[in-house]
């Protein structure tokens, strides 16, 4: 029997996944390693934590999505190390060799040294951080009702979103659309016009990554739909049931934290060097460097083109993952590797109610256009068709209709639960 180079794929993410499905039908066996045994469509996480999407709307089965590749094994498992020298993994419960090896573990929250906001703000990267806050928020709704203390229940009102990205900006325009279907027919005897929506951004516009038109577009915008903007402000301090900014202190339950991502990486038996945000320096070709035989993609890698670093969207993962398969076939048959080029298609943004904006080479736009092809592109690249399906029918239901489906607390039996704190002095 002939025994074929393993090729081993960290991280089933857009990346991980991608470069795993261009190999398929490649010389080699691949094993595709991750923590969890399913695909999270992230891009549409927001919309998990506003009662928009199911849980199971837009996560999808690895299994399922590889079961066509006879070459492709998948191991749910959590990698812990790698070591270079003796090209093996190791995780919890076993070592696994690989002749070449791909890291696509992704990005984790950043909290940017800020006190306070990892214990007490809400990221949302994962599907249970998703689901988490979508838990808290329908909480703080059900305590408001009978909330008989105005300030009490002013804090349980009030939503703090830290950072003005796409994340960020999706979040606002979601709850906003969320608050303005059906929802006070669940609370008759809450006055949903006292939430407050506040949105605060370190730079001078939202979505700094895009033109300056669309960011200004994108604050009027919000500020039309009733969000409070706070520009070139910089969070100090979160504390339980406090939002610290520089002239003043937000009381507040919820603070949702988009601001920051760094590179989720696994230790690693030789130092390996990093740049910004902590993500490893590849050379060209997105091979580590150092090792010819190491690859690394998506929010994992710094990859710069035209002296401009990406910027860590999906589609540069996609492309990456198509472009690393591409290596390995080209180093199976003893060929040299060629370098990554991205090829940007533009960037789109939502912000809710109809609106969104769009950069398509020099053509920047607003409205309702990007807006719809957003929802559009979404739809396309989530995995499997019976999601697509249910996604589709649950946008119509919700425009159609302005009213959220899923607004269920569920917490599982052994998840912990972040509990309201009572209201507590603010000293400004």
């Amino acid at each position: 029997m002939v025994k074929h180079p393993r090729v081993v794929i960290v991280g089933a993410g857009f990346g991980g996944l991608q470069a795993a499905q261009s190999l398929a039908g490649a010389g080699a066996d691949v094993l595709l390693i991750d923590r969890n045994n399913y695909h999270t469509f992230v891009p549409l996480l927001y919309q998990v934590a506003t009662a928009q999407l199911a849980p199971e709307q837009v996560v999808y089965p690895v299994r399922t999505i590889l079961r066509k590749a006879s070459n492709i094994q998948f191991r749910m498992a959590e990698v812990q190390r790698v070591d270079f020298s003796a090209q093996f993994v190791e995780t919890e419960d076993s070592v696994i060799p690989y002749d070449y090896l791909i890291l696509a573990t992704g990005s984790q929250t950043q909290f940017l040294g800020v006190p306070g906001a990892n214990e007490h703000a809400f990221s949302m990267k994962t599907l249970e951080e998703a689901v988490a806050l979508r838990n808290h928020i329908f909480a703080c709704f059900e305590q408001a009702v009978h909330e008989s203390d105005g300030l009490r229940r002013q804090q349980l009102l009030t939503i703090v979103i830290v950072g003005g990205g796409p994340t960020g900006v999706e979040m606002a325009g979601a709850l906003v659309e969320m608050l303005r279907g059906r929802l006070q027919r669940d609370y008759p005897t809450l006055d949903l016009g006292q939430v407050r929506l506040i949105l605060v951004q370190a730079g001078d516009r939202p979505l700094a990554d895009l033109p300056a038109k669309l960011g200004t577009y994108t604050y009027q915008r919000l500020r039309q739909l009733g969000v409070e903007v706070h520009l070139q402000t910089r969070v100090e301090r979160v504390t339980a049931g406090a939002v610290h900014l520089p002239e003043q202190v937000i009381s507040t339950e919820t603070v949702i934290w988009t601001a920051g991502l760094e590179a989720s990486t696994p230790e690693t038996s030789d130092e390996v060097l990093r740049a910004t945000k902590g993500k490893l320096l590849v050379r060209p070709t997105l091979q580590l460097l150092g090792q010819s035989n190491v690859y690394a993609i998506g929010d994992l890698a710094y990859v710069r083109q035209n002296g401009v670093p990406l910027t860590g969207v999906a589609p540069e993962a996609l492309q990456q993952g198509v472009t690393v398969a591409r290596n390995i076939r080209l180093q199976l048959r003893g060929r040299a590797p060629k370098p990554f080029n991205y090829f940007n298609k533009g960037r789109l943004a939502i912000i809710g109610c109809f609106s969104g904006v769009g950069n398509i080479g020099a053509i920047a736009f607003t409205g309702f256009l990007p807006w719809l092809m957003w929802l559009g592109v979404h739809l396309v690249y989530l995995p499997g068709y019976r999601n697509r399906l249910l996604v589709f029918l649950t946008w119509l239901y919700s425009y159609l209709l302005g009213d959220r489906a899923v607004r269920i607390i569920f917490t599982a039996p052994d998840a912990p639960v972040r509990k309201c704190q009572p209201l507590q002095e603010v000293k400004h």
